[in-house]
């Protein structure tokens, strides 16, 4: 489960800085710059690395044996700015022991 948990820790910080990017540099320079360069290149970028994130989101669930509820709302965490950054915490936090979380500091 570890490899499963640190694929999983690796996309949720990629896709979040690509969400993060996207909002707050290519939404107001696509509307209030009128430039949509970011955002062209960006956005689907952040597709596609979106879908990859539910897979290994998927994966982390049935190893880690997750009820549901809690799979959906972490794969929904990678569509809301900076929720993603909390999500990989919460989910690190509760499958990692704390010494290992001390010793990776």
């Amino acid at each position: 489960m570890q490899g499963a948990l640190t694929r999983y820790r690796i996309i949720a910080w990629i896709v979040g800085v690509f969400l993060v990017v996207l909002v707050l540099v290519g939404m107001p320079l696509k509307y209030l710059g009128d430039n949509d360069t970011v955002v062209a290149v960006i956005g689907p970028l952040h597709g596609f690395l979106y879908m990859i994130y539910l897979l290994l989101t998927f994966d982390l669930s049935r190893r880690a044996r997750w009820p549901f509820s809690r799979m959906i709302i972490v794969m929904l965490a990678g569509t809301i700015p900076f929720f993603s950054f909390w999500a990989e915490r919460s989910v690190t936090r509760r499958w990692v022991p704390n010494t290992e979380l001390a010793g990776a500091r």
